[in-house]
């Protein structure tokens, strides 16, 4: 229990901090299974849409919602399969 009027302004923020960051870590999550069904159908589709999850990848790297080296790790793992899908 916080006692101190920083602490429970600490933990205040911590709920609106955690609502923001779940959502975003949800949308990444989406944005990631989007693309790599569209890998599967729609090769083209999945070059946009890869671009978008790119830039939600970035973002939330950079503002320490997920791991900026994850970000770059999932950006890896989508482009290899996004390339390996276009030369077939």
């Amino acid at each position: 229990m916080a006692n101190t009027a920083q602490s429970k302004k600490r933990a205040r923020q911590a709920i609106g901090r955690t609502l923001k960051n779940t959502s975003q870590r949800s949308a990444i999550r989406t944005a990631v299974k989007k693309v790599l069904k569209l890998i599967e159908t729609d090769k083209n589709a999945a070059k946009v849409e890869f671009q978008n999850t790119v830039r939600l990848l970035d973002s939330a790297g950079r503002h320490d919602v997920i791991h900026s080296k994850k970000a770059d790790r999932l950006k890896s793992r989508l482009n290899k399969r996004l390339k390996a899908a276009l030369t077939q």
